[in-house]
C-alpha cells in the first residue's frame, strides 16, 4: 500500500479543482516500504521438500518495491521450482492503466490497494478465485475480509492493513489523549504534526462529528471544512514523509502517523503513546488477486498459499510493519512486535476510505487547499 489508496486520487481531484487523494484505505494506503530486491533465483525441477512434484515455469509477481523479505522470495522458488519475476509500480493507477492495456494478461499476481481492485474487478480485469486451490485460504482474518472492493471474497486475499493512529508523547503534554476530539484542545497549540493524506485528514473532522470517511453530503463535508479551519493553529507541520521525526525530536508532542511511520517512532522511542480513538479507527487493505488473462494462475495460487503459511505470513508482515491479516499468523509474530501489527479484538471495528462522487472529492480538495494555507 503505497500509503493510502487514495492518496494518488487526492492529487488528481485537487489539480481539477485547480484547473477547472481506503483506508485507506486496512491501505492507502501508508508509509514507505522497505526495499527488497526481486527473486534471483533460476528455474528448478525435481521434488519439493514434501516429496510433491514442482511445478516449475514462472511468476508473474506485480506490486509495488520491497513487498516482501528476499527469504520468502527464494523459498518458494526452492519448494515449488517456480521462478518470481518482480515488476513494480509506483501507484496504484499505473498498475490498472498496464492492466486495461493487456486486458490482464501479462500479469499473474498483482498485489494493490482496495479502491483500486474495485475499479479493476468492474472493468473484468479481475478473474474468481478457486480458494480449493489454497490449502492455507482458511488462515486469513475475516475481519479484513467481505469489505467493499470484494463483499463476497470473490476475487482478493488480503495482504496487509494499513491503519493510521494517533501518537504522543505524554512528557511534553498533560493531556490524555482518547480519541481525535482531543487535537482541537487549546493546550495543544502549534504542537501537532499531520501526514498529508486529505481524505484521512479531513476524515478526522467527520468522524469527531459522528459522520463517515465517506458521505457524499456536500453540507456535512462543508462542515467538516469549518472544523478543520478552527484545527489549524494546533498544528506545527503537514508532511507526508517522515512524519514521525517530529515526534521522535521533540518538535511535535502529537502526532498522526501512518502505520509503517508508528512502528519507526515506537522503535525509537519506546515511551511514546498510541490511540486507539474512540470515534474508531480508519484503516485501508492491500490484496492479491490474479488478472483476468493471467499466463500462469497455477504459480499465482502457489504464492498465496506459500506467503499465508503461518510462519511464512509472520515473516512477511515483520518486514511490512503493516496489520496481520493473516489469523493464524499472530501467535508466530515476535512478542515485540505484536502490539504493532495485530489489531486488538476490541478495535477491529474500523472503516475503510472509499471512492466517492467526483463532487465530493473535488469539495475535499477545496477543503484541504484551505486548511493547510490556514496552517502557514
Amino acid at each position: 500500500m503505497k500509503r493510502y489508496p487514495w492518496k494518488r486520487l487526492a492529487a488528481l481531484a485537487m489539480s481539477l479543482a485547480l484547473a477547472a487523494s481506503l483506508l485507506a484505505g486496512c491501505g492507502g494506503g501508508e508509509g514507505e516500504k522497505p526495499s527488497a530486491q526481486p527473486s534471483g533465483g533460476g528455474e528448478q525441477q525435481g521434488e519439493t521438500p514434501s516429496g510433491g512434484a514442482q511445478l516449475g515455469g514462472e511468476l508473474n509477481l506485480y506490486t509495488w518495491d520491497g513487498m516482501f523479505p528476499q527469504e520468502i522470495l527464494d523459498g518458494f522458488e526452492k519448494e515449488t521450482g517456480i521462478r518470481v519475476r518482480y515488476s513494480n509500480f509506483d501507484y496504484d493507477e499505473d498498475m490498472l492503466a498496464k492492466l486495461e492495456e493487456t486486458k490482464g494478461a501479462d500479469y499473474d499476481l498483482v498485489i494493490a490497494d482496495d479502491y483500486i481492485i474495485e475499479l479493476a474487478v468492474a472493468e473484468g480485469l479481475v478473474q474468481k478465485l478457486d480458494t480449493s486451490k489454497m490449502e492455507n485460504y482458511g488462515n486469513l482474518n475475516p475481519v479484513f475480509m467481505s469489505q467493499f472492493f470484494d463483499p463476497q471474497n470473490e476475487y482478493t486475499v488480503p495482504y496487509g492493513a494499513g491503519i493510521p493512529m494517533l501518537v504522543y508523547d505524554p512528557a511534553l503534554t498533560d493531556l490524555e489523549i482518547t480519541g481525535y476530539a482531543d487535537l482541537w484542545d487549546a493546550s495543544l497549540k502549534d504542537n501537532i504534526a499531520l501526514t498529508a493524506n486529505y481524505r484521512v485528514i479531513n476524515g478526522i473532522a467527520l468522524k469527531v462529528m459522528g459522520e463517515s470517511y465517506n458521505t457524499t453530503d456536500l453540507d456535512v463535508i462543508r462542515a467538516a471544512g469549518e472544523k478543520m479551519l478552527e484545527l489549524a493553529p494546533n498544528v506545527r507541520l503537514i508532511n507526508d514523509s517522515n512524519t514521525q521525526d517530529a515526534l521522535i525530536s521533540g518538535e511535535a508532542a502529537v502526532a498522526f502517523l501512518y502505520t509503517s511511520q508508528v512502528y519507526m517512532a515506537l522503535t525509537a522511542r519506546p515511551d511514546l503513546k498510541t490511540v486507539l480513538p474512540k470515534e474508531g479507527l480508519g484503516f485501508g487493505i492491500m490484496a492479491g488477486f490474479i488478472p483476468s488473462q493471467a499466463p500462469n494462475a497455477e504459480a499465482a495460487y502457489a504464492f498465496l498459499d506459500y506467503i499465508n503459511q503461518p510462519e511464512n505470513a509472520a515473516k512477511c508482515f515483520e518486514f511490512l510493519g503493516y496489520y496481520c491479516t493473516n489469523k493464524a499468523a499472530e501467535e508466530h509474530i515476535s512478542g515485540e512486535m505484536r502490539n504493532l501489527l495485530v489489531l486488538p479484538e476490541d478495535a477491529a471495528a474500523g472503516e475503510i476510505v472509499q471512492n466517492i462522487s467526483q463532487e465530493a472529492e473535488d469539495l475535499h480538495a477545496e477543503i484541504w487547499n484551505q486548511f493547510r494555507s490556514a496552517c502557514g
